[in-house]
């Protein structure tokens, strides 16, 4: 693998290896891109909070990934954007359902907060923004009161470099 298909997402090394050529490209139409691309309020595409495991497996968008799991929780992946070895991509709660889903590059928020955006555009999107767990910034979820995100900033430049979509109750590590 060269050097060119190695890229850094904040602490996120992401590696992309391509084989063969490409003869074609399916492209969504815009609008349903954007949609597909947007991380809450109440998930991300047929993803929802509070969804049982068995009701996010059935979606076919993620997959089971065991060094995720902790007390009574399990971890899963997104299969079109999987996480490394020590990450996961949500987080499932037997009690609860579907507790946490963790942005990749290619998402946003309904106001348009992606990987990149400053603290400045951050706090003008979400005026409620808040120190929460661990001391990341976390916000409400404008249309889910059952919900919060929760904010990575990067120490190099305080641009987000993390986002997570968290139900507010529920019994996993706390987020």
């Amino acid at each position: 693998m060269n050097k060119s298909n190695v890229y850094r997402i904040g602490r996120t090394v992401l590696a992309v290896a391509v084989a063969g050529a490409v003869t074609s490209i399916a492209v969504a139409p815009p609008a349903l891109a954007a949609q597909k691309a947007t991380l809450g309020p109440y998930g991300y595409g047929s993803l929802k909070l509070g969804m049982s495991a068995t009701k996010a497996k059935a979606t076919g968008t993620v997959v089971r990934k065991p060094a995720g799991d902790h007390a009574g929780c399990t971890g899963w992946d997104l299969k079109e954007k999987p996480y490394g070895e020590y990450q996961v991509g949500a987080i499932i709660s037997k009690r609860y359902g579907l507790t946490m889903i963790v942005a990749h590059a290619g998402m946003k928020t309904p106001k348009g907060i992606r990987f990149g955006s400053t603290k400045a555009q951050l706090k003008a999107a979400y005026p409620d923004l808040r120190r929460g767990p661990g001391g990341f910034p976390t916000a409400g979820v404008p249309g889910n009161k059952k919900a919060y995100y929760l904010f990575y900033l990067s120490y190099k430049d305080n641009r987000v470099a993390g986002m997570s979509l968290v139900l507010a109750k529920h019994d996993c590590r706390k987020y």
